[in-house]
C-alpha cells in the first residue's frame, strides 16, 4: 500500500530520483517491463460473429432444417419464404443491438494526452502513454492525473475526485502524511492522486506507482471486462418457450411421421405433412415482433428523455424492485449549494438572508471578497465550495467583479489545509478591512469580538456556545460550515502575521450538494409500485443519512452501513442483511458491485444509476444500469443500458412504467402468436389422426404466421397504457409468460382449430373431388378467424365493447388489410397458382364469414360470464 510508505521508501523502492527523475534509458527498459500507460481493450465482434449469434437458436435450427427439406422434396417456394424469414430475423438483430460497447474506449479517452515529468534532470512534457512507475510527475490546477501517484510534494493540492469517488467536494492533498491503516478508503487516500481525475487547485509532485491497467480507472477497466452480459427476464422465458417448442415441434413430427407410416401414407405427402407440422409448432414472426415492438417502444421512450442502448433493457425495466442510485450528480444536484446562514444570533435558510440587514450583507461581501472562484450565470471556474458562496452572492445580485472593483484587493494570505483559512485585505473608502473565512473551530479562535445587530461587542462564553450550537446543528444536517470574520484597519501597513488576530465574528454558512427537487416525489412513486430505492454513495455516513432522511429514503440509522463495514462482512453475511440496508456510505467501486450482487443474490431485479467512472462496474453488472447524460462521463454511458438525457431521477419512473406497459402488450402478441399456432397445430395433428389429409400446406402457414398473423401482432404490441400499471408490483422474475393466460391459450387454439377442420370438413362435403377446394376453405377460415381473434387478446376479462373498437385503430387496420391481403390471394391468378387455391362462391364465404366471428362471439360470452361471477 504506496499510502502506508514514507516518500524516501518510495524513492527507494522505484529506484528514482526525485530531483533528476529518471534516464533515457531506464525509461526504455520501464516501458518493455510495464507496457504503456494505457488501458487494454476488447476485440470486437466481427459482422459474420454476430449474425452467427442471431440465428444460434433452436427455433431457427428446425426452421433451417424444415427449409432443407423442402427443397430436397421440390417445395422450394416453402424453403426460400423460410429462408428470408431467418435472414430477416438476423438483419433486425443485428441492426437494432449493432451500438458496440464503449465502455473501454471511453476508460481510454479519459486518459490525458499530454504529461509533465522530470527526465534526465530537466522538465519534459510527453505522451501520458509514456509514462512509467518510477517517473516524477508534475500536476497543477486545471491538469489531469495521468496515472496513479505517491504524492511527494504538495502546496494547496486539491483534486477533483467526484467520477472515481463519488465524493463532489475536492479532496485536500497532502504529500507528508503517511496513513498506517492499510483499509483506509479511496476517498481517504490523501497522499495519493489517481488516474483521470482532475486538479482543482494547488500543485504537487508524485512518483508514478500505478499505469494502465494496474491503476484505479484500470482495475475499474478490467472489472467491467470480466462482467459478462446475462440474458434479461423475457430473453430466458423466450429462449425457454423457443426449446419447449422446438421440442414439441420435433416430437409431433415424429409422432405423426410414425402415425402416417402405420396408415400406410405416402413418404413423400408425410414429409410435407412433417414440415407443416414444425412451421405451424413455430411462430416465425415471434422474435421479430418482439424485437419491433421493444424498438417502438424504444422510440417513446427517447421522446420521454430516456435512451435505451440495448433493447432488453425495456422489458427489464418493467420488472425492477430495488434501484440502486448513486448520491452524487442522480440523486443530488452535484452542486455545492448554502442552504443556511447564521448571524445576528439566528440561523436560518439562506432565503431569509435580508441584505439591507448591514450584518448579513458583510456575511455576504466577505464569502465574495475572500475567494478565488469566479462564476457567472453561464460559467464558474474554481474549487465548488467557493463557487457555492458566489452563487449565494449572486441570488442577491452581488457579483464578485463588481464589489472587487469598489473594494479592491490589495493583500492576502491564501488558503493552506493546516490554517483551513484564508485572509485577503479589501480598501473601504478610506479604511481596510481584512476579510477571513474558513473552518468555524479555527476561525472562533481567532476572535474577541462579534458583530450583532450593527453593532461590534465583546464575544462572550454565552454567544460562543451560541455559535457552536448553530454550527452543530447545522453539521447534524450534514451541511459543511463556514465561519466569517473581518475587522478594520486605519492604514495597509499591517505585519502579514497580525492580520488573522483580534477579529470580530460575522457568521456562519451552511452548504450541502443538495438534493434534485423532483426526486422525493419520484421515490414516493416507487414505494408506490413496489420498488424499493437504495442510495449508494462515496460520502460520510452524516452526509449520506442526511440526504436519505430528506429524500425518505429511510429515517433510519441502523438501514445505513459504511465501506468499511463492508469489508469485515463475508459474502454470505452481507446477503444475508442486504433486505434491510438503504444507505451504503463510504464505498469503492468494488464494493458497487458486491451491494449489486448481494441484492441479485435474493432474486431481485436491480437498476444501477450512476454517472461517475466509479460507477461503471455496477451499472454493468446490474440487470438493467442507467447512466446520466448530461453529467453522466462516457465510461458510465458506455457501461449502461439506459442513459437519461435530462439527468432526471424521475425519468425512471416513467420508463419504469413504459416498461411495464411494452412487457404487458409483448405477453398480449405472444398469447395471440401462440393461440393461433396451437389452432393450426390442432387442425393438422387431429386430421392427420382421424385419417384425412392436412387441412394447410406448409405455405399457407408460412402466410398466416408471418403476414396475416404479424401485423395485428405489431399492432397489440403498441395497445394503448394501461394507467393503473403502477399501482401493481414488480413482476416476478420467476413469473412465466404464460402466467394467468394458460387456460385462455389452450381454449382459444382449441377453438380456431376446431373451425378449421369444420371449414375443412364443409369443403370435403362440398367438393368431394377437390382436396384444394377444402384447404382453401380451411386456409381462409383460419386466416380470417385468426385476424378476429385478435380483438379478444387485448384484455383476457374486459370485453371489447368496453375496451372501445377504437382505441387501438392499428389493430383494426391490421384486420382490415389481413383480409384485403387474404382475398388477393384468390383474386390474383399468380397469387392462386403460388398458394394453390381456388375461387371460393358467395355459399362458400358465408361459411367463412360465419366460422371467423365465432371466436370473438365466444371470448365475449365466456368474459360476459366471468364478469357476472
Amino acid at each position: 500500500m504506496f499510502y502506508s510508505e514514507k516518500t524516501e521508501q518510495i524513492i527507494q523502492d522505484f529506484k528514482t530520483n526525485s530531483s533528476n527523475g529518471l534516464t533515457t534509458s531506464e525509461v526504455e527498459q520501464r516501458r518493455k517491463e510495464y507496457g504503456l500507460n494505457k488501458l487494454a481493450t476488447e476485440k470486437k465482434q466481427t459482422i459474420i460473429q454476430r449474425f452467427f449469434a442471431q440465428i444460434n437458436d433452436i427455433l431457427i435450427y428446425i426452421l433451417i432444417a424444415a427449409a432443407i427439406i423442402s427443397a430436397l422434396v421440390g417445395e422450394i417456394s416453402d424453403s426460400v419464404i423460410i429462408g428470408i424469414i431467418i435472414l430477416l430475423n438476423a438483419i433486425i438483430g443485428i441492426i437494432q443491438e449493432s451500438k458496440a460497447e464503449k465502455s473501454l474506449e471511453a476508460l481510454k479517452s479519459l486518459s490525458t494526452p499530454k504529461a509533465l515529468v522530470k527526465r534526465d534532470m530537466e522538465l519534459k512534457e510527453i505522451s501520458s502513454e509514456d509514462i512509467v512507475p518510477g517517473d516524477i510527475v508534475i500536476i497543477d490546477a486545471g491538469r489531469y492525473v495521468p496515472c496513479d501517484l505517491r504524492l511527494i510534494e504538495s502546496a494547496n493540492l486539491k483534486i477533483e475526485e467526484s467520477s472515481l469517488t463519488g465524493e463532489s467536494i475536492p479532496v485536500d492533498k497532502n504529500a507528508d502524511l503517511v496513513l498506517e491503516n492499510l483499509n483506509t478508503p479511496l476517498g481517504d487516500q490523501k497522499n495519493m492522486a489517481f488516474m483521470s481525475t482532475l486538479v482543482s487547485n494547488g500543485r504537487g509532485v508524485g512518483i508514478a506507482v500505478n499505469t494502465g491497467m494496474k491503476t484505479e480507472i484500470g482495475k475499474i477497466a478490467s472489472m467491467l471486462k470480466e462482467n459478462k452480459n446475462e440474458l434479461t427476464p423475457l430473453q430466458k422465458r423466450l429462449e425457454q418457450l423457443g426449446k419447449i417448442l422446438g421440442i414439441a415441434a420435433i416430437c409431433i413430427c415424429t409422432i405423426i411421421f410414425i402415425i402416417g407410416l402405420i396408415q400406410g401414407r405416402d413418404l413423400f405427402e408425410l414429409f410435407l405433412t412433417s414440415i407443416s407440422l414444425a412451421v405451424a409448432a413455430i411462430p416465425e414472426g415471434m422474435p421479430a415482433i418482439v424485437t419491433i415492438v421493444l424498438a417502438l417502444g424504444v422510440q417513446r421512450m427517447i421522446k420521454e428523455n430516456a435512451i435505451i442502448r440495448k433493447l432488453p433493457a425495456v422489458e427489464t425495466l418493467g420488472s425492477v424492485n430495488i434501484v440502486c442510485s448513486d448520491k452524487t450528480g442522480t440523486l443530488t444536484q452535484n452542486k455545492m449549494t448554502v442552504t443556511k446562514f447564521y448571524s445576528d444570533n439566528s440561523l436560518n435558510d439562506i432565503e431569509q438572508l435580508d441584505y439591507s440587514n448591514p450584518v448579513h450583507r458583510l456575511l455576504l461581501e466577505n464569502i465574495v471578497l475572500c475567494n478565488d472562484a469566479t462564476s457567472s450565470k453561464n460559467n464558474a471556474t474554481g474549487d465548488p465550495t467557493e463557487i457555492a458562496l458566489l452563487n449565494a452572492g449572486l441570488a442577491h445580485n452581488i457579483f464578485k467583479e463588481d464589489l472587487e472593483r469598489n473594494h479592491k484587493r490589495i493583500d492576502e494570505i491564501p488558503f493552506d489545509s493546516d490554517r483551513k483559512l484564508m485572509t485577503t485585505v479589501n480598501t473601504y473608502d478610506n479604511k481596510y478591512y481584512v476579510m477571513t473565512k474558513g473552518a468555524m473551530d479555527n476561525l472562533l479562535r481567532l476572535c474577541n469580538t462579534v458583530y450583532i445587530h450593527g453593532e461590534i461587542i465583546p464575544l462572550t462564553e454565552d454567544q460562543k456556545n451560541q455559535i457552536l450550537s448553530s454550527a452543530s446543528l447545522m453539521s447534524k444536517e450534514a451541511l459543511r460550515v463556514l465561519g466569517s470574520a473581518f475587522k478594520i484597519l486605519s492604514n495597509s501597513h499591517v505585519e502579514i502575521d497580525a492580520l488573522e488576530k483580534d477579529l470580530t465574528f460575522i457568521g456562519l454558512v451552511g452548504m450541502i450538494d443538495p438534493p434534485r427537487l423532483e426526486v422525493k416525489d419520484s421515490i414516493a412513486l416507487c414505494k408506490k409500485a413496489g420498488i424499493s430505492t437504495v442510495m449508494i454513495t462515496g460520502d460520510h455516513k452524516d452526509t449520506a443519512f442526511a440526504i436519505a432522511k430528506t429524500l425518505d429514503i429511510t429515517k433510519d440509522k441502523e438501514k445505513i452501513i459504511s465501506g468499511s463495514e463492508l469489508d469485515s462482512l463475508s459474502e454470505e453475511e452481507l446477503n444475508e442483511i442486504i433486505p434491510n440496508i438503504r444507505v451504503f456510505a463510504r464505498v469503492s467501486p468494488e464494493h458497487k458491485v458486491k451491494i449489486v450482487k448481494a441484492f441479485k443474490s435474493k432474486g431481485n431485479i436491480v437498476s444501477m444509476t450512476g454517472d461517475g467512472v466509479n460507477d461503471a462496474p455496477s451499472l454493468k453488472i446490474a440487470d438493467i444500469g442507467v447512466a446520466m447524460g448530461i453529467t453522466g462521463t462516457d465510461v458510465a454511458k458506455g457501461a449502461s443500458d439506459m442513459i437519461l438525457t435530462d439527468d432526471n431521477f424521475s425519468t425512471i419512473i416513467s420508463a419504469i412504467e413504459e416498461g411495464r406497459n411494452i412487457y404487458r402488450n409483448i405477453k398480449k402478441s405472444i398469447l395471440f402468436l401462440l393461440s393461433c399456432n396451437m389452432g393450426e397445430i390442432i387442425a393438422i395433428f387431429i386430421s392427420i389422426l382421424i385419417g384425412w389429409s392436412s387441412p394447410l400446406r406448409p405455405i399457407h402457414i408460412l402466410w398466416i404466421n408471418l403476414v396475416t398473423d404479424s401485423l395485428p401482432a405489431l399492432a397489440l404490441g403498441v395497445d394503448p397504457k394501461d394507467v393503473s400499471v403502477m399501482n401493481d408490483t414488480p413482476r416476478s422474475p420467476k413469473e412465466s409468460i404464460f402466467h394467468g393466460v394458460l387456460w385462455n391459450l389452450a381454449f382459444n387454439g382449441l377453438l380456431i382449430g376446431s373451425l378449421t377442420l369444420i371449414a375443412f370438413y364443409i369443403g370435403r362435403i362440398r367438393y368431394s373431388n377437390s382436396l384444394l377446394h377444402a384447404q382453401t376453405m380451411a386456409f381462409m377460415v383460419m386466416s380470417i378467424s385468426e385476424l378476429v381473434h385478435s380483438l379478444n387478446v387485448r384484455s383476457t376479462d374486459k370485453s371489447i365493447f368496453k375496451l372501445g373498437f377504437f382505441t387501438n385503430k392499428l389493430l383494426l387496420g391490421s384486420i382490415l388489410i389481413g383480409i384485403l391481403l387474404q382475398t388477393m390471394i384468390l383474386f390474383i391468378p399468380i397469387l392462386r397458382n403460388i398458394f394453390s387455391v381456388y375461387m371460393l362462391n358467395l355459399y362458400d364465404w358465408s361459411w367463412i364469414i360465419a366460422l371467423s366471428l365465432t371466436p370473438l362471439v365466444v371470448n365475449e360470452i365466456v368474459k360476459l360470464f366471468k364478469n357476472s361471477k
